[in-house]
Formats: C-alpha cells, sequence, structure tokens
C-alpha cells in the first residue's frame, strides 16, 4: 500500500471551447516570461537597455523550440518513422519532446543574429540571461508531469510519481525525474547569480557555468529514466552529450578567464545600429576635437605674436641686415692680414 505518492494529472489538455489549452505548452511559455523577465533585470545592472533581452528573444526562443525539436526527432527517430509509425507526428510538439540540447545550440544561433541586429556582444547577453534559462528549465519540466513522461525506475518513496497505463508505459510509481531535474535547474540559476555577484564573471563565463552545472545533474538523473532511449557502450547518448558538453563548459570557461580575465565594460552601445557604427562615430568625434584644439592652438599664437611686435615693423628685413653686417666683418678680417704683410716691403724700397 502507497503511503503518499505523487498524482499525475488525468490529462494533459483542457478544452476552452474549441481552443485547446495544454498544460506543456503553458510550462514552457511560464519558462520564457520569467527568463525573458529576470534577463532583462540582469542587463539592466549590467548596463545595458530595457527591452534588449525581449528584443533578441523574438529570435533565440523560436530557433530554440526547432533546434529542440529537430534534436528530439533526430536521436529518437524510431518514433516517428519506424514501422508502423506517423512521421507527421513529428510536428506535434505540443505532446512533449524538446532536446535541450539541440535548443540551446540552435537558440544561440538565433541570439547571435539578434544581438548582431543590435550590435551587442553575444557573450554578455548570454551571461546575463543564463540564471533565467536554468529557471524555464525548471518551469518546462512541469511539462513533463502533465504528459505523464520521464519518470525513473519504480519505487515506492513518499515523493513517487504516479503513473496511470497508457501507451508504453505500465502503471505504478517511479522515481518523478522531471522533479528532480526542476530543483537541480532551480539551484543552478542560485549557483549562477551567487558566483556572478561574487567574481563578477564576464565574456561568457557565467553562461559556461551554467552549462557546465546543468549536465553534471543532467548526467546522473538521466542515468535514472527508463524511458527508450539510442545507448552507446551501454551508456545513453544523452549522459554521452552530458560528458562532452560539460568539458566544453569547462574548458571554455578556464580559457576564457586567462585570455580575457574580467568583465565587459560596455554591454550595448548608446547609438543604435551598431558597434561598429559607435566606435566610428567616437573616432570622428575625436579627430574633430584635435582639430578644434589645433586650430585654437595656432590662433592664439599668432596672436601673442601680432600682440609683441608693432605692425609698422618689418621683423623680415633686420635679420638679413645684421647677416649682411657679419658677413663684411668676416670679409674685413680676412683682408687685413694682406695688408700687414705687405708693409715690410714698402720699409725695404
Amino acid at each position: 500500500m502507497d503511503i503518499a505518492y505523487i498524482p499525475s494529472p488525468s490529462t494533459g489538455v483542457i478544452h476552452l471551447g474549441p481552443i485547446p489549452l495544454r498544460g506543456y505548452a503553458f510550462c514552457i511559455i511560464i519558462g520564457v516570461f520569467v527568463a525573458v523577465w529576470l534577463g532583462n533585470k540582469r542587463w539592466i545592472a549590467r548596463g545595458g537597455k530595457p527591452g534588449t533581452v525581449a528584443d533578441i528573444a523574438v529570435w533565440a526562443v523560436p530557433f530554440g523550440l526547432v533546434g529542440g525539436r529537430l534534436y528530439h526527432v533526430i536521436t529518437d527517430y524510431q518514433l516517428y518513422f519506424g514501422e508502423g509509425r506517423n512521421w507527421v507526428d513529428a510536428f506535434k510538439i505540443w505532446e512533449g519532446g524538446l532536446g535541450i540540447w539541440g535548443a540551446i545550440a540552435l537558440g544561440a544561433v538565433g541570439a547571435w543574429i539578434g544581438c548582431r541586429l543590435r550590435g551587442i556582444p553575444l557573450p554578455a547577453w548570454a551571461d546575463a540571461l543564463a540564471p533565467g534559462i536554468a529557471l524555464a528549465q525548471a518551469c518546462g519540466r512541469w511539462g513533463n508531469w502533465f504528459n505523464q513522461e520521464l519518470y525513473g525506475r519504480a519505487t515506492d518513496l513518499p515523493w513517487a510519481v504516479e503513473i496511470s497505463a497508457g501507451p508504453n508505459r505500465d502503471a505504478g510509481t517511479y522515481h518523478p525525474t522531471f522533479l528532480y531535474e526542476s530543483l537541480w535547474c532551480v539551484g543552478v540559476a542560485f549557483l549562477v547569480i551567487w558566483a556572478d555577484r561574487r567574481f563578477k564573471l564576464g565574456h561568457g563565463r557565467a553562461f559556461a557555468l551554467y552549462v557546465a552545472a546543468y549536465c553534471v545533474g543532467r548526467g546522473w538523473i538521466e542515468y535514472m529514466r527508463v524511458d527508450e532511449a539510442h545507448h552507446i557502450l551501454g551508456v545513453r547518448l544523452n549522459v554521452w552529450t552530458s560528458i562532452v558538453v560539460f568539458v566544453l563548459a569547462v574548458v571554455y570557461f578556464v580559457l576564457s578567464a586567462k585570455l580575457r580575465p574580467g568583465r565587459e565594460e560596455v554591454v550595448e552601445p548608446d547609438v543604435p545600429g551598431g558597434e561598429g557604427k559607435d566606435k566610428t562615430e567616437a573616432k570622428d568625434k575625436a579627430k574633430d576635437k584635435a582639430e578644434a584644439k589645433a586650430e585654437d592652438t595656432t590662433d592664439g599664437t599668432a596672436e601673442s605674436r601680432s600682440d609683441a611686435a608693432p605692425k609698422d615693423s618689418l621683423p623680415t628685413r633686420a635679420p638679413r641686415a645684421d647677416a649682411a653686417v657679419r658677413e663684411g666683418a668676416v670679409k674685413a678680417d680676412l683682408r687685413k692680414p694682406a695688408v700687414e704683410a705687405e708693409a715690410p716691403e714698402a720699409d725695404k724700397a
């Protein structure tokens, strides 16, 4: 007899007239709003402008959804292209199935496009959004609860989740791996916020810390799951992915700290249209200031000279006259020995 367990919803969709309201979609949407809200606060604290995070999220979120779905369909292709399967189901994203690895990878491409259009560095934007992404994952994992999926091995623990009988699943109580991962992501978010405040992480290191910390939790949580998955050397594919991505994140963190220590001083240029335009205009302004200073110096020198000398004086002629006098004196000195030399001959005569 089960003393306690977490009940699962009897259905993952509520119909509001002809409009279906799906719990999975609600969890994803709530997660996006939480990520944008927290990311915006952190971006402003870094010196950015309000609304920039949301503007770039318009690019990142659709790319992330497509990337997450592609990763899931590719790694679990047998669910959609196997015998007796309907490939159209691959487009039914509301039924669940988003791979975080593909979502982050392709979402980064969308974010890069948005950052290029706004002229801001992608690593700085990623640092601001990192803990928000972790909280978004924490919210999104509850969508798996609505769909009764991604649970672990059978257990009789008080916090086990109840799963009803259905396609490819047996009724019983199982480890709520969706809950474990949700709580882990909340912890990752707080870790990144603390480390960022304590060590002033910059140039993408806060995002790298989020990735590394998430991979650690995903590795052991993935090991508990019992749903169908591909294996390599007896280990689930997502466990291998967690290991590889963790190593890459740590390497980036270490190299970035050595090559680009500290944090970005400016994360968003004042001039709309890009970083390059802002730098060009700054150089033009500096050049104009230098030319104006040179003109002021020239004018001041000319005025001081005109004040020191009378207008009716001839400053250029005086030096020439002095030179002529000096030249005549030199010639006279040269002739003097010759005259003195002729004097004794005259005495002899």
